[in-house]
């Protein structure tokens, strides 16, 4: 038999956990989990741009690709030095890896309070730059003309600790135009910023509980205090 109940329920009826939480929360908290942040030169989106920046700013009267690879190989060569020189592991991640898993424990071994804690490498599918050989239809001579395309090229993934944000990651792609891709986390910038104010808590996942000032009672979890 289904419909509806006519009138207020019992006491000691089940409720839902928003109508327990609607007559008692005082205080309710949100916060942004992943936020991405793109970096790249917005000119070199388009094949336009990536012309004159062949053509005009490097200098080259022909337009080919060919005149930006050994600026990724000093780019390359540049990350692998960097991570030499001061001791940063390297790691090439498998294909189907959990790359949260290896972050999450080797940030957990990290013993310094900020810094790169590793940089890993993957191979991922991005949007290229080719030179492919075209013709004229007037004279029939061939020329070199740059076109956008897909490939899979290798990123680099900076994983780093920072005493105010907390874990987060800084993604290059090696081939040119050499965008990137920020990630930070914003229950994790919460919990350092109670850290630095010296409030309890208790560390989640992705998240805390047990919010509480020295003498105060605990906010619970999901940023709610009962009283």
């Amino acid at each position: 038999m289904r419909g509806k109940p006519t009138g207020p329920s019992k006491l000691g009826a089940p409720q839902s956990v928003a109508e327990v939480l609607r007559d008692h929360v005082v205080l309710e908290l949100e916060g942004i989990d992943r936020m991405y942040l793109n970096v790249y030169v917005p000119v070199l989106q388009a094949v336009e741009g990536v012309l004159k920046f062949i053509r005009i700013h490097r200098g080259h009267p022909v337009a080919s690709t060919a005149m930006v690879e050994p600026i990724t190989r000093r780019f390359v060569e540049s990350i692998e030095r960097y991570a030499q020189d001061n001791q940063v592991p390297m790691i090439t991640f498998a294909k189907g890896q959990r790359k949260d898993d290896i972050a999450h424990q080797r940030c957990g071994e990290f013993t310094q309070d900020e810094g790169v804690v590793f940089i890993g490498k993957a191979q991922e599918k991005c949007t290229v730059y080719r030179t492919e050989k075209r013709h004229s239809p007037r004279t029939h001579k061939s020329y070199a003309w740059i076109v956008k395309s897909t490939a899979l090229v290798n990123h680099y993934y900076f994983y780093c600790l920072d005493r105010n944000f907390g874990p987060f990651f800084l993604k290059f792609c090696s081939y040119f135009p050499y965008n990137a891709k920020l990630c930070l986390n914003g229950h994790e910038y919460a919990k350092r910023q109670l850290e630095n104010r010296g409030i309890e808590f208790k560390a989640l996942d992705n998240g805390s509980a047990d919010n509480r000032l020295p003498g105060q009672p605990p906010i619970a979890p999901g940023g709610t205090n009962q009283p």
